[in-house]
């Protein structure tokens, strides 16, 4: 068989594990989170995580598979390393950059709510008092 081939098998594999690996991390962890972004609503943290997972899936996945494509021929072992390690550290880098960027925005979503329950009194008024004479 091909050395290229057995590099591109083997970046496959490896893509897509982590891929669904990172995915369910984040899938678990993130829920609670998400939770707290949305304001205790379970129902729709749920969805929202299912949807970020879904977008999660495609654009790594896309990325994996357009960056399949190899420079070269590998002619020797060193070589199916060399690309390997190049192409895993790109795959690597962009799911780690997808993670900061999801929890950038929802961290601004985050704190915006966070504002917005500030900015409202903790109890509403009991009643109304009118004003007095010497005020």
């Amino acid at each position: 068989m091909d050395r290229t081939v057995i590099a591109y098998v083997i970046y496959l594999a490896v893509s897509i594990a982590l891929t669904v690996w990172v995915a369910r991390t984040l899938s678990r962890n993130g829920r609670i989170f998400l939770a707290d972004v949305l304001r205790g609503d379970e129902k729709l943290a749920d969805a929202v995580n299912h949807l970020l997972v879904v977008g999660f899936y495609l654009v790594n996945l896309g990325f994996v598979a357009l960056y399949l494509h190899g420079s070269g021929n590998i002619d020797d072992t060193r070589g199916i390393f060399e690309a390997l390690s190049a192409k895993l550290g790109v795959v690597l880098l962009v799911l780690g950059a997808m993670h900061l960027g999801n929890v950038y925005v929802l961290n601004k979503i985050r704190r915006r709510g966070i504002l917005e329950r500030e900015q409202r009194p903790p109890v509403g008024p009991q009643g109304w008092l009118p004003p007095t004479a010497g005020a």
